[in-house]
């Protein structure tokens, strides 16, 4: 593997962009988010740390998975096992992939056995918009919200009739293919899609020391469908229905347990299939001018699934199943005093366990009331939040959150916020076979940052410093609870539109531990979390074309893993992407994308293969 002098990469790539792209520059940030307080709020008064990608943006995505798309931005790194498409852990702020919260339309997914959504699963061309809040959220969202949440809202209903179609291909087998149609016709609105995506893939594992170890080629196929329905009965009421299917085949090497066909690594043909089957149904209704009520009702199932062949004849080897199904019900009510808002919410939600494996307790019930008060003033705001969790398996749990925000200048502001998260052990935790530990009892943390933003036509920066102190914070390779964890970093991130041109940079310092009364598992830093990320992307439209760069500058990083003795360094790395979006005709665009342009080798967990430089070509039409 290559090794990288990170700190001289970063210190030269950045005064290499600078050069290159210079800032004189102004940006519009009229777009309201909805994630940093549940009621839409313009980003220029949020006062939570919060990122926002756009339909434009992923159209520009290309062979890029949402995995790929989410750590471009401040805070975000993650880490997968081999190929294109595999088992994704997403790390928010330090935080572990089951410490961060995911919702689809407002409404959870992820494993319950697992604690982790499955990201490679969904797909970006279902997607109309992603807002990303870093930070403690349990006083805003309940439990798991510990590192932040991740809430991604799929495609709308057009205005007219909209269509679109697109066709692509690239290096390693990738094929991309969807359409979609939406429109409006009366009161009612709709919007539908499709796509498939696959490719031949590269070896999941590539050091051929690991137990696992195959050197064949672990593919991958992806179909989605989705749909959404809107009614505007009147002024004040609207009626919304949303449907997502998404079903992934990934191929990976191991061996099954048990193993009846006597099956080694290079005989296996082992293939995960994992499945999200995600409605979602809302209720608007504006029952006075100062009373918006919002009634949303979510069913969430996802199943993985496991199937092991003989590579020969096809003969079936065994399975492993862990499914999950949720059901949530949420009523928030938001009502306007002048410039304030009050919002009251309860919430109901179940989650149940289908698996191959026993476990001990297979559902668990979560009961919610929440009150928050926005105060908006002319050159101060703040947020003040308290909710209650009433966990079946665990009780009752007291959560708040205080943040305020104070307009220095015109251009310049500061914020602060301080608050409390907890987290329930997942099932994995509690109860799998020869790992779980039932005397768990649910992390509690306390977080505080500040933050100073400068906010000046077209330009954008932020500075934020973090910690969050985790009680009872469960190790995950041991899944031993340890006396404390840690979360603390600094993000800094510039944001630019000038002319033609816009620029993104951000920097990341994280160092997320453990400490533990144990002398040797004390003080120890997270695995698979770099100190230091450097990200940058660069777009320029000439006439038709439009140009656009992406780069990632990351320090080395700690790992483990139980076919190796002790902690494993995995080094640095620097990965460039580039790419050019041509407009032949005004219903007509070729899009094509390198990533990996230096075809750098580098781990993102140990023994887990990357992909190389890998090209793809799509060509996209849309009306």
């Amino acid at each position: 593997m290559k090794k990288s002098t990170s700190g001289a990469r970063l210190a030269t790539l950045s005064l290499a962009l600078a050069a290159a792209f210079p800032i004189h520059a102004q940006v519009s940030l009229a777009e309201t988010v909805v994630t940093a307080s549940r009621v839409a709020t313009p980003v220029t008064d949020v006062l939570a740390d919060i990122s926002v990608v756009d339909r434009a943006t992923l159209e520009l995505a290309g062979q890029s998975s949402l995995r790929d798309v989410l750590a471009q931005l401040p805070g975000v790194q993650f880490a997968s096992n081999g190929s294109y498409r595999s088992t994704t852990g997403l790390f928010l702020r330090g935080a572990s992939t089951s410490q961060t919260l995911v919702l689809v339309d407002g409404v959870r997914v992820g494993s319950a056995t697992s604690g982790g959504a499955s990201l490679e699963n969904i797909p970006l061309s279902r997607i109309e918009r992603i807002e990303v809040l870093r930070g403690a959220a349990s006083a805003l969202y309940g439990p798991d919200a510990v590192g932040g949440v991740i809430q991604i809202f799929t495609r709308e209903a057009g205005e007219g009739l909209q269509a679109d179609a697109n066709i692509g291909s690239g290096t390693d087998g990738q094929q991309q293919a969807g359409a979609s149609v939406r429109g409006t016709s009366g009161i009612l609105g709709y919007s539908l899609g499709v796509s498939r995506e696959k490719a031949t893939g590269i070896s999941v594992i590539s050091n051929p020391a690991a137990n696992a170890y195959n050197p064949d080629e672990d593919g991958f196929s992806a179909s989605s469908v989705d749909a959404k329905l809107t009614a505007k009965l009147n002024r004040e009421h609207a009626l919304s229905l949303s449907l997502l299917r998404n079903d992934t085949e990934y191929q990976f090497d191991a061996t099954p347990s048990p193993n009846p066909l006597g099956l080694s690594r290079l005989t296996t043909d082992a293939r995960s299939k994992i499945n999200l089957h995600h409605t979602t149904m809302k209720w608007d209704a504006q029952w006075m001018p100062q009373w918006h009520a919002a009634l949303t009702v979510g069913t969430s199932d996802e199943r993985s699934m496991g199937d092991y062949y003989r590579v020969s004849d096809g003969a079936w080897g065994g399975n492993t199943r862990f499914n999950t199904n949720r059901r949530q019900l949420t009523w928030q009510n938001d009502i306007t005093l002048d410039k304030d808002v009050m919002s009251v919410m309860l919430e109901n939600r179940h989650e149940n366990v289908d698996s191959s494996t026993a476990y001990t307790v297979t559902s668990r019930d979560v009961r919610s009331a929440l009150v928050s008060y926005a105060v908006n003033r002319p050159v101060w705001n703040a947020l003040l939040v308290a909710r209650n969790d009433d966990n079946s398996q665990f009780g009752s749990f007291n959560n708040w959150a205080v943040s305020g925000g104070y307009r220095i200048t015109e251009s310049v502001r500061g914020v602060a916020s301080m608050g409390t998260s907890f987290q329930a052990p997942s099932f994995n935790q509690l109860y799998f076979p020869n790992f779980g530990n039932k005397a768990l009892v649910p992390q509690r943390n306390r977080a505080t940052e500040l933050g100073l933003r400068y906010h000046a036509a077209n330009l954008s920066m932020g500075a934020v410093v973090y910690h969050n102190d985790i009680q009872g914070f469960i190790l995950p390779a041991t899944n031993v609870q340890s006396a404390l964890g840690v979360l603390r970093g600094l993000t800094l991130s510039a944001d630019v539109q000038s002319g033609a041109s816009s620029y993104s940079l951000s920097y990341d310092y994280a160092d997320p531990r453990s400490y533990s009364t144990n002398p040797a598992s004390n003080d120890l830093r997270l695995v698979r979390i770099a100190r230091n990320v450097f990200n940058a992307r660069a777009n320029h439209r000439m006439g038709d074309v439009a140009v656009f760069g992406e780069v990632k500058v990351s320090s080395d990083r700690e790992d483990n893993n139980l076919a190796f003795s002790g902690r494993d360094i995995l080094p640095g790395y620097t990965v460039l992407n580039l790419g050019m979006n041509y407009t032949v005709h005004k219903n007509v665009s070729v899009l094509a994308r390198v990533n990996n342009v230096t075809d750098e080798k580098y781990m993102l967990a140990n023994t887990y293969s990357t992909p190389g430089r890998n090209v793809f070509v799509s060509l996209n039409w849309s009306l």
